[in-house]
């Protein structure tokens, strides 16, 4: 649990407790299932604003791309090397997002999910968990947390 001000913060208080480091800088990983493109794009320029370098998947690089947010394209893994775990296990992956569909991409995505667990890179498999963690990274860019009795915070 995390409580403060704003939701940013208190989602990366509640991120630091569960043990997870959210990134202030780096490279975040895009996959998105079709149905996810279009709601993910704010979402990735706003950590492009922020400085950070985005690869994705050809289809969520291609749409990406199409609506002005600089990405690189990067291999899945059935699709050879250099791929996207390849990536991970050198350490030039800090963040992932990722959101599948159907029993296809859930069997592509489990080298990077185990890939991500070994390596603790924050991986987020909802757009809102998405969504939460840039919210999270902008609040770590702006200003240190602060600890406070929880009365602090009441209303």
């Amino acid at each position: 649990m995390g409580v403060d001000e704003s939701f940013g913060a208190a989602f990366l208080k509640s991120q630091i407790a569960a043990g997870v480091t959210l990134p202030d800088a780096g490279v975040c990983f895009i996959s998105v299932k079709s149905s996810d493109k279009e709601a993910v794009t704010p979402i990735a320029r706003d950590l492009a604003d922020m400085g950070f370098k985005l690869i994705a998947t050809r289809g969520t690089a291609a749409y990406l791309s199409e609506h002005g947010v600089n990405v690189e394209v990067i291999n899945k893994v059935l699709e050879g090397r250099p791929h996207v775990v390849d990536s991970m296990t050198n350490g030039d992956v800090q963040l992932i997002f990722n959101t599948t569909e159907g029993s296809q991409s859930l069997v592509d995505s489990a080298s990077i999910r185990q890939t991500a667990l070994s390596q603790n890179i924050p991986y987020y498999t909802t757009l809102s968990g998405a969504r939460a963690a840039v919210q999270g990274i902008r609040v770590l860019k702006q200003r240190p947390l602060e600890a406070g009795a929880l009365q602090t915070y009441s209303q």
